[in-house]
């Protein structure tokens, strides 16, 4: 099913938000579809985290309306169908993965299997050992299992892959797709881009309390015209470094005679470098990613390695 066929299982209407003077969001209005995955980007202090408390209930907004699922946020009816993983969450120390889940299991009426909890988490070896003592990526896995305990019909995860490796945050990303085609409705923020560029179906960039742009991760990335060539040489890479419309150049740490050159007019970079005779290799040419999107857009106006890191 297409995303435009999805069916719609929630509304965020004209929602405002203000903290003392501050106004945090503006004027905000989207759709939550079935089965999808929407991530919220942005840099620091654009209002991403406000937006997710507005539609938990844990803040009272200004004006607008905001209906999921048929229920109001906050609500009993609600809370029993959501999922939730906020950056901020403390666990007891002296309780184990499996005290921890039977005991969220508990609060609805209709909970996901523990076997399956443990399996979309990959808490399996770890179910007898307690939280105390888990590793940061450990603690995240455990806090991504009680939020699917309820089996959400939609979920809510708020950077959820902080502090995991590369292997945990993959086998989270295949946990999220999965449920994803069950049928529930997942919304993500996260500052890593490859993240949000893997797992969604559609964004919507926030900048200063206002949704800036909205679309497919495809969508997005066609703001700008930068492309990436890549290719091999034995020529070093200062030979082409005043070839035309180089913006960036990067080198292979692993291997010196592998480059990527970032240009806004890779057709005519490519000219040049053709016209000069040096032998390339493995040659390709591919459209800009996520963060180079964002740099066009011009909302990484903080540092970029904290803020939009790349996994």
């Amino acid at each position: 099913m297409s995303n435009t066929q999805k069916q719609s299982i929630g509304e965020v209407s004209e929602l405002s938000f203000a903290y003392k003077d501050a106004l945090v969001l503006d004027g905000i209005n989207l759709e939550i579809k079935s089965g999808e995955t929407l991530s919220i980007l942005g840099p620091n202090g654009a209002g991403k985290t406000t937006l997710i408390k507005s539609m938990l209930g844990q803040v009272r907004t200004r004006t607008g309306a905001i209906n999921i699922l048929g229920h109001q946020p906050g609500s009993i009816a609600l809370k029993r169908l959501s999922g939730v993983m906020l950056q901020i969450s403390g666990l007891p120390d002296m309780s184990t993965v499996s005290e921890h889940i039977k005991l969220f299991q508990s609060y609805y009426p209709d909970p996901m299997s523990y076997q399956k909890v443990l399996e979309y988490s990959g808490l399996k070896n770890k179910e007898y050992e307690y939280s105390k003592p888990l590793s940061g990526g450990q603690k995240q896995r455990l806090l991504f299992a009680l939020a699917i305990c309820g089996n959400p019909k939609v979920l809510f995860l708020d950077e959820p892959t902080v502090g995991m490796d590369i292997d945990s945050r993959k086998a989270l990303w295949k946990a999220i797709e999965e449920l994803k085609a069950t049928g529930t409705s997942i919304l993500l923020t996260t500052h890593y881009l490859e993240e949000a560029d893997k797992l969604s179906d559609r964004i919507i960039i926030l900048n200063n309390g206002r949704i800036t742009k909205e679309g497919t991760p495809a969508e997005i990335k066609s703001y700008t015209d930068v492309k990436t060539v890549k290719f091999q040489s034995s020529v070093h890479i200062e030979h082409f470094l005043n070839a035309t419309s180089v913006d960036q150049y990067f080198d292979n740490a692993l291997n010196q005679h592998c480059y990527s050159i970032v240009s806004h007019s890779a057709e005519e970079l490519l000219k040049d470098l053709f016209k000069r005779g040096f032998q390339i290799q493995n040659l390709t040419v591919a459209g800009a990613d996520l963060e180079q999107a964002f740099s066009a857009l011009n909302l990484n106006s903080v540092d970029k390695g904290s803020i939009l890191e790349v996994a």
